[in-house]
């Protein structure tokens, strides 16, 4: 079948990657793509939440399948766009409607659902321009530190952790009184600071049946040790050392169900993937967050131990048979490390000549693509995530050896690494 992948990140090489391995895949596009991409499928110029020229593409170019990588075209309702018209309506669309992806696009329905569904969470209250003065009443009188989230779609910027009262009342203001994320924080959520480890858990549902896929820990601070700025994220670990068979039945039990039972009772319709981001309270766990697309860097450290047809899965949950299909997992450990433009997560600079990428060909070693382009005969930087490399080992020092030695043969002026994703598990190593 021809399979079209919206988006240009490390998530869609990945997902590209995979998906060419398919005998079910014909041929491949992905839009807008990167240098990556463009070495498994073929690229096409059109925007992400462009989805008259989407549309058009696919009826052109026979297209049976879309899957769709980042979280916008969702919340915008690409899926529901596809469905209403008859020259779309019979392609496989991978991914929730507009509405079920209220699930990542709105924090506070995200907060309501859980609650409607006793989906253990953090305690939280939301706030707008019309109750301004009970939110600072609420922050005043709040324990420290304070989670302070907008409630829409930010670029990954909108959730602030305040170690003290003035910076939480300042925040609050910057979101409602000043617009800081424009219309995503006209509403906001302050919740309470939960104490624990972190751990990202993907359930593919077709919308009544589920799979669950290799869970990932990320590392979403540009230092070592976790110190520093927050990132789009610096590198991952799969499977994760903390989450036992114990833990992750309970993470099943308890979130996923009960998920998976609401959107159901909710009349949502997903097909896709929900990404929830878990953090471990003592033996507890506790949602953080919903997305409704994978994650990224997570997408090139699970797609790796996925040892399934991502072709036949993808169509599986489209067509609600996933009751039908078992988990293969690849036993081996894979840790994935980001190499970003200096000055990342702030200012960076774009267009840094790569080289040494057709000089490694190392087994059990992948090298995505995040943000690159191709200039000529060069590949260049076009992100502040520019590479994420991904290895696979017996344990996770030595496949983050492995991956840091592949970026030690990589080189793009100003390139910056951290060289010790999975730090805190290395000493049981």
């Amino acid at each position: 079948m021809n399979i079209f992948i919206i988006g240009n990140g490390g998530r869609e090489h990945a997902l590209a990657w995979k998906i060419k391995q398919s005998p079910l895949s014909n041929e491949l596009f992905i839009a807008p793509g990167n240098a990556g991409t463009a070495t498994v499928g073929i690229n096409v110029d059109i925007s992400i939440t462009d989805f008259d020229g989407l549309s058009s593409f696919c009826i052109n170019n026979k297209i049976e399948m879309l899957v769709v990588g980042p979280e916008e075209p969702l919340v915008k309702g690409i899926c529901d766009f596809f469905a209403a018209s008859p020259a779309t309506q019979h392609i496989l669309v991978f991914g929730p409607s507009k509405a079920a992806a209220r699930l990542e696009g709105s924090k506070a329905f995200a907060k309501e659902f859980m609650q409607r569904h006793q989906i253990p969470t953090a305690a939280y209250k939301e706030f707008n321009a019309s109750n301004y003065q009970e939110g600072v009443q609420y922050i005043k009188q709040h324990t420290l530190p304070i989670v302070i989230k907008a409630d829409g779609l930010a670029a990954g910027k909108g959730v602030v952790i305040c170690q003290n009262h003035i910076e939480a009342l300042a925040e609050f203001e910057l979101m409602i009184q000043q617009a800081k994320f424009g219309d995503a924080s006209k509403r906001v959520v302050i919740e309470e600071f939960l104490t624990g480890i972190e751990l990202s858990v993907f359930a593919l549902t077709d919308g009544k049946n589920y799979v669950l896929l290799p869970e990932a820990k990320d590392y979403k601070k540009i230092g070592k040790a976790d110190s520093g700025p927050n990132t789009g994220g610096m590198g991952a670990v799969s499977p994760v050392p903390f989450a036992d068979e114990e833990f992750l039945k309970k993470i099943e039990k308890q979130i996923v169900v009960p998920t998976i039972a609401g959107l159901q009772q909710e009349q949502l319709d997903y097909k896709g993937v929900v990404f929830i981001g878990i953090i471990k309270v003592g033996e507890e766990p506790f949602v953080i967050e919903y997305n409704c697309r994978f994650g990224d860097p997570e997408t090139e450290v699970i797609m790796p131990r996925i040892e399934n047809d991502l072709v036949e899965l993808f169509m599986a949950t489209a067509q609600q048979r996933l009751n039908e299909i078992t988990i293969i997992q690849n036993p081996q450990t894979a840790v994935t490390v980001v190499a970003v433009s200096g000055g990342y997560p702030n200012e960076y600079t774009k267009g840094k000549v790569i080289t040494g990428l057709d000089d490694i060909n190392l087994p059990g070693t992948l090298i995505f693509h995040s943000g690159t382009k191709q200039e000529g005969e060069n590949v260049v930087t076009n992100g502040g995530r520019v590479l994420a490399i991904t290895s696979l080992g017996d344990n996770i020092k030595e496949a983050s050896e492995q991956s840091v030695y592949v970026l030690e043969h990589l080189f793009f002026d100003d390139i910056y690494y951290r060289d010790d994703i999975g730090y805190e598990f290395l000493r049981d190593q």
